[in-house]
C-alpha cells in the first residue's frame, strides 16, 4: 500500500530533497528523476525506482497508475504526497506528476562493451548539464552505445542533466574516466578516435569513419587540449559560414554523430 506523507519535516522528504545536492547524491548513491516520460523510459529500459512520489491528481493518470503499481510490484515504495512537496523535491513551481529515486549506475569503463555499437560519444571536461543531457539524447537518437565522460565533467546524475536527457540517461551506457585511463582502455581494443577542433584542416565529411567510432568533443569554451588532439586518429572540423566561430558542444556532437551514422548507413 502507498505510504502517505504530507509534512515537509518528514525524514523521507528531507532525504529525497537532499539528493538535489551532488555531495549527498555521491554519499547515498542515489539520484532524482522526474516526470512520466522519463520514468516510463526508465521502466522500459529495465530501471525501476526505489521510491516514487506522486500527488492525488497525478495518480489519476493511467501511466502514473501503472508506474506506481509497477514500482510496488518490484519492491519499491510508493509515496502519496502533496503538490507542495513535489515542488520541494523537483525545485520547480510547476512540478511533474511523479518523482522517482534511483540508484546511481556503475560508471566504470570496465562496464562498457565497445562491440555493442558502431558509434560512441566522448565528452571532455563538459561543464553544462544541459549539454550533457542533450548528448545523451543524441546518442539515443543515433543508436550510439553510450557517453564516456573524460576528466572533470558535470555530474551526469544532477537533476538538470537528468531532465535534459529526457530519459536517455536510462537508455545509454554511461562511463567516467581520466584521459589516461580512457586512452589505455581505447587502445586495448578496436576503435577510431575522432576529435573535433577549429584548428583541424580536414572537413568532417571527407574522411571514411571506421567502426567502432568514438566521437570526441572538448570543453564548451576551451575545446580539446593540444595533447588530446594529437592522440586522435582523425581531427576534423565543421565549416562555419557565418560570424560565429564555433557550434555549441552538444550541437557539434550531434552534427558529427549523424555524419558518422549516415556513412555507416550507406
Amino acid at each position: 500500500m502507498p505510504r502517505e506523507i504530507s509534512a515537509y519535516s518528514n525524514p523521507l522528504v528531507k532525504w529525497a530533497r537532499s539528493l538535489r545536492d551532488k555531495k549527498n547524491r555521491r554519499a547515498e548513491g542515489r539520484f532524482l528523476a522526474e516526470g512520466l516520460r522519463i520514468l516510463s523510459e526508465a521502466q522500459q529500459s529495465g530501471h525501476m525506482p526505489e521510491y516514487i512520489f506522486y500527488a492525488d491528481d497525478s495518480a489519476r493518470h493511467p501511466r502514473a497508475q501503472a508506474l506506481i503499481q509497477a514500482t510496488e510490484n518490484a519492491g519499491g515504495m510508493a509515496v502519496n504526497t502533496t503538490r507542495q512537496i513535489l515542488t520541494k523535491l523537483s525545485g520547480k513551481d510547476n512540478p511533474q506528476a511523479v518523482v522517482g529515486i534511483y540508484p546511481e549506475f556503475d560508471t566504470s569503463l570496465a562496464k562498457i562493451d565497445r562491440s555493442t555499437a558502431d558509434i560512441w560519444l566522448v565528452a571532455q571536461a563538459l561543464r553544462d548539464p544541459g549539454n550533457l543531457g542533450t548528448m545523451l539524447r543524441t546518442g539515443d537518437a543515433v543508436g550510439a552505445g553510450g557517453l564516456i565522460l573524460i576528466d572533470d565533467c558535470v555530474d551526469p546524475f544532477s537533476v538538470e542533466a537528468i531532465r535534459a536527457s529526457m530519459g536517455a540517461v536510462f537508455t545509454q551506457a554511461l562511463a567516467t574516466a581520466s584521459w589516461g585511463e580512457f586512452l589505455v582502455w581505447l587502445r586495448a581494443g578496436e576503435g577510431q578516435l575522432v576529435g573535433t577542433s577549429l584548428d583541424a584542416e580536414l572537413d568532417y565529411q571527407e574522411p571514411d569513419y571506421a567502426r567502432p567510432c568514438f566521437v570526441l568533443t572538448g570543453n564548451e569554451s576551451a575545446g580539446l587540449p593540444a595533447d588530446y588532439t594529437e592522440a586522435c586518429d582523425l581531427l576534423v572540423k565543421m565549416p562555419m559560414h557565418g560570424k560565429a566561430d564555433s557550434l555549441n558542444a552538444a550541437v557539434a556532437t550531434a552534427v558529427m554523430a549523424y555524419e558518422v551514422v549516415n556513412q555507416f548507413r550507406r
